[in-house]
């Protein structure tokens, strides 16, 4: 099979490998998309944190199940499946409470071992996900990016009704709007871009607006946000936060940065603000994103704007990924 091989930051090499064979436990899959994430864009520049080279970048993935190891009963050759990038330990406290998503000994297929910028990929059982015959290879493989989403959302404990303010229109911020909206909230987003606006409008048909020239109360009828969920990873933007959430109101960050964030503790504490962080996603968010894309209720248009073959991706992509503004999300394809 031929695998693209981040060599170093900046090097990507192709290369043939032999079609691995799975384990007793595990699934071979055909990859057939895989989405780029912003994780994939910094290793290949060399600042992604805790990254060792050579690597086979990419975790959001979609494919066919080609072989299965001889425990594996519940798969069959054939079957249509999404990556669940994250391999959990099942042991930790964390993972005994349910919350795989921050296991202790966490291992990110794509960033802490090879993952599928490849033709073919063996995977743990436990982490795929069927995916209705109405989804297509291009909507499951950001299945992944929309769970980030999904699991921002279930943080946040949205109701009905809800006013909630997304910060960030970037892949993530777009999923949670999306799926905040699926889920009967008043949805507003705030994104400086211009051109992120129009995309807003076109594919999410939510309203959105400049944080910079324009007052968030003027979108929630005079009155503050009861939610705000931040997608930024932006010190300036989450040090704001507190002031952006009306008294009761909480706080979902999903989007990180390296450093310390702060705020006003009287203003924090006379909101009696709920901060939350988000990580990652469980198989409980996989599982409402499949559904909610065979329904219609969600797309791939919601957040994807660019499409690569595998073909020559090397090539081009520190120029037409790295380097690309109007990029907003891009997929990879196998055909």
């Amino acid at each position: 099979m031929k695998a693209l091989i981040c060599n170093k930051p900046f090097e990507f090499i192709y290369q043939e490998l032999d079609i691995p064979t799975p384990k007793e436990n595990n699934v071979l899959l055909k990859i057939a998309a895989v989405g780029i994430c912003g994780t994939d864009i910094h290793a290949f520049a060399g600042n992604q944190p805790f990254f060792t080279y050579p690597r086979i970048l990419g975790h959001e993935a979609s494919g066919t199940i080609k072989a299965v190891g001889n425990k594996v009963t519940n798969w069959k050759v054939g079957q249509r499946v999404a990556l669940i990038p994250y391999v959990s330990c099942g042991e930790c406290d964390a993972c005994r409470s349910g919350k795989t998503n921050c296991c202790e000994k966490i291992s990110v297929i794509g960033v802490h071992e090879d993952g599928c910028f490849c033709e073919y990929l063996s995977v743990p059982e436990k982490n795929i996900l069927p995916i209705s015959d109405n989804v297509d290879d291009i909507s499951a493989a950001l299945i992944e990016p929309f769970a980030i989403s999904a699991h921002a959302v279930r943080r946040a404990n949205i109701q009905p009704n809800d006013d909630v303010l997304i910060v960030g229109a970037g892949p993530i911020g777009l999923g949670a709007a999306a799926i905040a909206a699926a889920d009967g909230a008043h949805v507003v987003i705030a994104d400086t871009s211009e051109a992120r606006r129009e995309h807003i409008k076109k594919q999410l048909k939510l309203s959105s607006f400049d944080p910079i020239s324009e007052k968030v109360e003027d979108y929630f009828n005079g009155k503050l946000p009861l939610i705000v969920i931040d997608a930024t990873g932006n010190q300036k933007a989450m040090n704001n936060a507190v002031n952006l959430i009306r008294h009761g109101g909480r706080i979902v960050f999903v989007g990180l940065f390296k450093g310390d964030f702060s705020f006003s503790d009287p203003d924090f504490h006379k909101k009696e603000t709920t901060l939350l962080g988000s990580r990652n996603a469980t198989y409980e968010d996989f599982s409402k994103v499949q559904q909610l894309m065979a329904q219609n209720k969600l797309s791939a248009a919601m957040m994807l704007t660019h499409t690569f073959n595998f073909e020559g991706l090397a090539d081009i992509y520190a120029e037409q990924i790295v380097n690309n503004k109007s990029l907003i999300k891009s997929v990879i394809t196998f055909k």
